[in-house]
């Protein structure tokens, strides 16, 4: 029987399930994680919700999702500064210690939407502004033990969800802070594309700075929306075996997360899907771990 203990279910891969669900399924398949969300841990407050996973023989490998750091007005600040105090807290009350950013978009962009009239469309501020929000907000995740893992979204979401689109660029945001208070994590869905994604993994490894592994495939033809294109490891393009081993060799040991967005893998049954994550781990990235 395969060793599924570093293997996570992202509870977004059973979004229709609840927490108590993701949980149970995760445990029921053998895996030795669950990474979460926010909306699930407000649901029970931070407390009931680590000892949900807990109580299943269960650790958390992650808390989703902090960040959103380009507003450019005061009152936009002061909003992501106290949203992601609240993240920060959550992340150390659920007994994890890292919280992942998705930085956001140009400021004043809603997903999937055309750009609204007056819609500030400079990138280079706006990743200014995320580097400034991180000075703000690092001293609050130092004083709770908890890191903040910048996550880099394929470019075709840089519109409207994160201006950081490669490895190498979150870590140069990383680099004026100490690793174990800024980190990073890499997703295969939108990295797997980057020609420097092999020394940008051994420098984050150099560095100290690799803080979650995040795994789903890249599907084709897209659906209806980009986003919810991603399928079980094995059904689309990537290449889990290379990318796996230079995580490895870059000295990760940590858990390997599966995270899927996409309408018909969230129609199935919770233990089905939980079984399948398991499944596909064991086959595509265990033997290169």
């Amino acid at each position: 029987m395969s060793d599924l203990s570093r293997c996570s279910l992202n509870s977004a891969t059973v979004k229709h399930a609840s927490l108590t669900e993701a949980v149970e399924a995760a445990a029921t398949a053998g895996l030795g994680a669950v990474g979460l969300w926010r909306h699930q841990v407000q649901e029970h407050g931070a407390g009931t919700a680590r000892k949900i996973v807990e109580d299943a023989g269960l650790r958390v490998s992650s808390l989703c999702r902090g960040g959103f750091l380009t507003a450019a007005t005061p009152e936009g600040v002061a909003e992501a500064v106290a949203d992601n105090r609240r993240a920060i807290e959550e992340a150390a009350g659920v007994g994890t210690r890292e919280l992942v950013f998705v930085v956001g978009g140009l400021p004043g962009s809603s997903p999937e939407q055309p750009p609204a009239p007056g819609t500030d469309r400079d990138v280079v501020a706006a990743r200014q502004r995320v580097a400034d929000r991180l000075a703000d907000l690092a001293p609050i995740a130092a004083e709770h033990d908890v890191r903040i893992v910048l996550e880099a979204l394929h470019p075709m979401f840089a519109a409207d969800r994160a201006v950081l689109s490669t490895l190498g660029q979150a870590l140069d945001l990383a680099a004026p802070f100490d690793a174990r208070t800024v980190g990073v994590v890499v997703d295969t869905y939108h990295v797997w594309w980057d020609p420097d994604l092999q020394a940008s993994i051994a420098r984050a490894g150099r560095e100290g700075r690799i803080a979650g592994y995040q795994i789903c495939d890249w599907n084709l033809p897209f659906a209806s929306l980009a986003l919810n294109s991603r399928g079980h490891v094995g059904d689309g393009y990537i290449d889990f075996a290379t990318i796996t081993r230079w995580v490895a060799e870059a000295g990760y040991d940590g858990d390997v997360e599966t995270e899927i967005f996409n309408e018909e893998i969230w129609a199935a049954d919770p233990l089905e899907t939980a079984r399948t994550v398991g499944a596909r781990y064991a086959e595509h990235v265990l033997p290169h771990l």
